[in-house]
């Protein structure tokens, strides 16, 4: 009986949980309209996310194409297609790494930076001294960090595709020995333009998460320094299960529309 009520306790605080993500997502973008209200902290936070993840997101795609390169010229060698590996790196870095990639380090240096932002000022009681001034915090905080995510970790999936495709390019030409016309024909033999279209709504949608759930955590933290870190590793893990989650259903969803091309 104790175990029961225990659960019960437990999913329901789980589902307000839920219910206060879902009210400060949909009460940010309800006027999103009003874009003089947020326009310069969107500027600011859009140059602040850029800063942050622009030199870290280069450095992650670089070992990610290469290592892609690596282990499948290998296999692609010993079955007789080493032309074939670019067509593998063009279309892992299209449709999966690049939007994984920059929602992930969207998430991870500037989620974490708007959580305990957001949560130094919940402790401080500033959220409740703009309520108090009938300013809503939500739509001065939230909403311009919601759509500066979006928007960057939309231009952060072009410099993924880039680094990843030099980094393949690197192991499977120098050092493996594939001719460069081999490699870029390749590559371009199985990539659609759908395919790049899907890359960038799910790394739009995956800013929104990001950005949303640091918020989230940010305006919910407990109200002491220790409650800040806290959230910021719970915003951190819950952004990356958010986003492993949706890109499968939009994986899912997209593979049945559209069926992969065959060579």
């Amino acid at each position: 009986m104790a175990w029961s009520g225990y659960v019960g306790r437990r999913a329901g605080s789980a589902l307000g949980q839920v219910g206060d993500l879902f009210v400060i997502v949909l009460e940010g973008l309800r006027r999103s309209w009003d874009v003089r209200r947020w326009w310069w902290e969107f500027v600011d936070q859009c140059w602040f996310l850029a800063r942050v993840t622009s030199v870290p997101v280069l450095l992650v795609a670089l070992p990610l194409g290469a290592t892609v390169a690596l282990q499948v010229g290998e296999l692609a060698r010993q079955l007789g297609a080493g032309s074939a590996t670019g067509s593998a790196v063009f279309v892992g870095l299209i449709r999966e790494v690049a939007p994984l990639a920059s929602a992930l380090l969207i998430a991870g240096a500037g989620g974490s930076a708007m959580t305990s932002d957001i949560g130094a000022r919940h402790i401080r009681d500033e959220l409740s001294a703009m309520e108090v001034m009938s300013v809503n915090p939500i739509h001065r905080l939230v909403t311009p960090r919601m759509w500066a995510a979006s928007t960057i970790a939309v231009c952060l999936c072009p410099l993924v595709i880039v680094a990843g495709a030099a980094g393949g390019y690197f192991f499977n030409v120098v050092v493996q020995g594939v001719t460069p016309g081999a490699y870029f024909d390749g590559a371009l033999s199985l990539v659609v333009a759908s395919d790049l279209y899907v890359t960038l709504f799910k790394a739009w949608i995956f800013g929104f998460i990001a950005a949303g759930v640091a918020c989230w955590k940010g305006m919910t933290c407990a109200t002491s320094p220790v409650g800040v870190g806290r959230a910021v590793n719970q915003a951190t893990v819950v952004t990356f299960m958010l986003v492993f989650t949706f890109n499968y259903v939009i994986s899912a969803v997209y593979f049945l529309a559209y069926p992969p091309r065959s060579l």
